[in-house]
């Protein structure tokens, strides 16, 4: 049987970080990137004034949170990101799943599930 790979992305405000970090490790995430990042949907950002002059913001600062997962279920990190990120306002985030073809670990050479793995 081929092995399923899926990278889930999370964008979310940084204020809900922590609390989304520590309810992936507890469903069993050992692993994530976290990136700061720069983005806007629907809020559209908000207006700041600089010398006088209003300017529009519309980049607002959130939190990529990227994992790659292979024997948990997808469904459990959505519904685990859903549920500490969700206040039923605009700007909770969006996420986002995506199908991997292949992982491959530069330091040996690993591949697919072994590439996932930290082996001494």
């Amino acid at each position: 049987m081929e092995e399923k790979f899926s990278k889930i992305d999370i964008i979310t405000s940084s204020s809900k970080f922590d609390e989304l970090k520590d309810a992936l490790n507890e469903i069993g995430i050992s692993g994530m990137t976290v990136s700061n990042v720069l983005g806007c949907g629907m809020q559209k950002g908000h207006k700041e004034f600089y010398r006088g002059l209003a300017l529009d913001i519309n980049l607002l600062p959130k939190i990529k949170v990227e994992v790659i997962v292979c024997d948990i279920p997808v469904e459990l990190v959505v519904e685990t990101a859903k549920k500490v990120l969700h206040t039923g306002k605009m700007g909770d985030g969006k996420i986002f799943v995506y199908d991997v073809k292949n992982i491959i670990r530069i330091s040996n050479g690993a591949e697919g599930r072994d590439a996932l793995r930290y082996n001494k």
